[in-house]
């Protein structure tokens, strides 16, 4: 089967990025990018390729060359899914927050949508691709949904699972070099193996082939879930150790170079910090823990847990630690943010250690000033407000959102790195100690700043994972 018409269902920090490499790549498919929010279609659409709706590095550059060509952004819905060979489904799968499985649980009821909408409006074969991250045995569903409320019995569905395994920051380059792409199908017929091979051809258009890995359906369903949450049992581990080096005066960097040069284990995701958050880290070790309940394997599940309790401990301990370095109490102290995305070169938030060490200091009473290059006041305000942890009006009066990284910190009693934003390394930090109240507190929770050089100038620092006796 030869692919001429793509549609994309959900035009948000997955499906964005990769309908618009696998246009520029593919300039022979149309790809056309739906989604029913018409302020996010119209974003993509917009002249000022600075105002995309997703900030990636080079991601305005491909944008650029296949938009209008081949790459297409709409909220016609109906009418893409028609003209499609192949659909996306790319849209949010968010922890459940209620009902069965409450608080672990992927909630489905968007993927449930699509397929529907999808049944009702094909008129001719079509490939359905999962792009969201869903739980094993979803495909399962999908397929369910679609034979069975299709308005055309004639119609067949095949359904494909092709994770993503993008990093935020450096998507487009995961896209265009990636270490592997994943396709499951039912390898079993051959109408399942049409299906696999489409896929494959598009992708082969720019990835080796031997980089492209087949599967049946589960694996690359439960391949994904494990690949995140193994990602983020290596964050949440060297965190832990994060805290005994800072009682025992070792240090997490040169641990986690050490053990790093082991080739058994390797350098990445070895990096001490505040905590990871992210669309995907807790939310998909969240999933796996609720499917290792669901067959009652309860030990699995535990072990899976505890990943997720030492990231939160290691966001509230780095609060706890503000606010017991500052006299044990913050109240009525200004306390300045850089940083709230939950990493660099991204404006995502989800998830980012930012809103929870802010709500943390926020109860405490403190003030809080924040300067981040890529996200926007309202985006913060409505991290601040999901938690429900205070109201609104509380929120704004309490966080107030700077333009500028020297007037967030003039004045301040401390100031929190929460992001590693490479552009914090090179501010004038003499200019910013002259300003700040006396003395000048500094907490590093991305390591990523030359804290001798900070101690010299008058701060009085701390860094994730290094004990440091002034405090």
């Amino acid at each position: 089967m030869k692919i001429k018409n793509i549609c994309c269902i959900g035009a948000g920090y997955v499906g964005g990025p990769t309908m618009a490499v696998i246009a520029q790549k593919c300039p022979q498919v149309k790809v056309t990018v739906v989604d029913i929010n018409e302020h996010r279609i119209n974003a993509w659409n917009d002249k000022d390729l600075s105002k995309l709706p997703v900030y990636e590095p080079g991601l305005d550059k491909v944008v650029e060359e296949a938009r209008g060509r081949n790459l297409f952004f709409s909220t016609q819905v109906d009418q893409a899914i028609d003209e499609a060979d192949m659909i996306f489904i790319s849209v949010n799968t968010p922890t459940k927050t209620y009902g069965k499985g409450k608080g672990m649980a992927a909630d489905l009821k968007y993927i449930e949508l699509c397929a529907r909408q999808i049944a009702r409006v094909a008129t001719t074969d079509k490939i359905v691709v999962e792009k969201s991250t869903l739980p094993v045995r979803t495909a399962s569903a999908i397929k369910s949904i679609l034979d069975n409320t299709s308005n055309d019995n004639k119609v067949k569905f095949q359904i494909l699972s092709n994770p993503e395994f993008l990093a935020e920051g450096t998507a487009v380059t995961d896209l265009l070099n990636p270490d592997r792409v994943l396709i499951g199908g039912d390898n079993t017929t051959s109408e399942g193996k049409e299906a696999i091979a489409a896929l494959v051809n598009i992708y082969a258009d720019w990835v080796p082939k031997q980089r492209i890995l087949t599967t049946n359906v589960w694996s690359s369903e439960l391949s994904k879930l494990t690949a995140n949450a193994f990602l983020a049992q290596r964050v949440s581990s060297i965190n832990s150790l994060s805290e005994l080096c800072e009682k025992t005066e070792a240090d997490v960097n040169e641990v986690a170079k050490a053990i790093g040069m082991d080739s058994r284990i390797g350098s990445k995701f070895l990096k001490a910090s505040v905590g990871f958050g992210g669309s995907c880290f807790q939310k998909d070790i969240l999933n796996l823990v609720y499917i290792a309940k669901t067959y009652g394997l309860e030990e699995v599940a535990d072990y899976w847990e505890q990943v997720i309790i030492m990231n939160d401990h290691q966001k509230r301990r780095f609060a706890h630690n503000i606010i017991s370095t500052l006299f044990n109490t913050v109240s009525g102290k200004k306390i300045a943010f850089l940083g709230w995305a939950f990493k660099k070169d991204t404006n995502d938030t989800r998830e980012s250690a930012a809103i929870y060490v802010a709500d943390e200091l926020l109860s405490e009473q403190s003030q809080i000033s924040v300067y981040d290059p890529k996200v926007n006041a309202e985006q913060m305000y409505t991290d601040l407000d999901y938690l429900n942890t205070r109201s609104a009006e509380e929120n704004r009066n309490g966080l107030l959102v700077n333009q500028d990284p020297y007037e967030a910190c003039k004045d301040a009693h401390a100031i929190a790195i929460l992001t590693e934003w490479d552009e914090f390394k090179t501010y004038d930090w003499q200019k910013i100690y002259d300003q700040m109240q006396k003395p000048a507190f500094l907490f590093d929770g991305r390591g990523i700043l030359d804290i001798p050089q900070l101690e010299e100038i008058g701060f009085v620092c701390y860094k994730i994972g290094s004990s440091n006796k002034n405090l």
